[in-house]
């Protein structure tokens, strides 16, 4: 099974960047393993989509903003997720990531149908900074347990995640 890992967000602006020192771990734990292959990108909507192109199963790895405590975890399927686009859109260029794989499909784009996102709640996300907050920076290795994890059962569990790291 084809699986692609994304870790999602901006290095310098302080949680955000969580994501990617979630997957550059990964990358590094894998040690050139073939069973995935890691990315860590700071696009969303149609442009990642085209990242997605030809997986069947991908795990994303992004920051949110919530009123749970920073370093929250949550860990769903794409599906679950609300699309805001339907609210709120930061480009008039570009879309959700729900709506831009249903526009990749109708296209034509074989994309996965297994996509999880694995969620940390941040506190800091537009500080320049490449450092992350101390409850951020407390919960990547457990993140990082998820992702191996996923990757190695290759279903989700939901309910398996639901307390991760306590």
């Amino acid at each position: 099974m084809r699986t692609l890992v994304v870790g999602l967000g901006n290095p310098i602006l302080g949680d955000d960047g969580v994501g990617w020192k979630v997957v550059e771990e990964v990358k590094r734990r894998l040690n050139n393993d073939a069973s995935a292959d890691v990315l860590c990108l700071s696009l969303g909507g149609i442009g990642l989509m085209e990242h997605l192109i030809g997986y069947e199963r991908v795990i994303l790895v992004d920051s949110y903003s919530s009123d749970a405590p920073a370093g929250s975890i949550s860990v769903l399927k794409l599906s679950e997720l609300p699309n805001y686009s339907a609210y709120h859109i930061t480009s008039a260029h570009d879309t959700s990531l729900q709506n831009a794989m249903v526009l990749g499909r109708e296209m034509g784009a074989q994309l996965p149908d297994d996509v999880i996102v694995v969620g940390i709640a941040t506190e800091r996300i537009h500080d320049f900074s490449e450092d992350l907050s101390p409850p951020v920076e407390k919960v990547v290795p457990c993140v990082v347990n998820i992702v191996l994890d996923l990757l190695r059962r290759g279903e989700l569990e939901p309910e398996r995640y639901e307390r991760p790291c306590q």
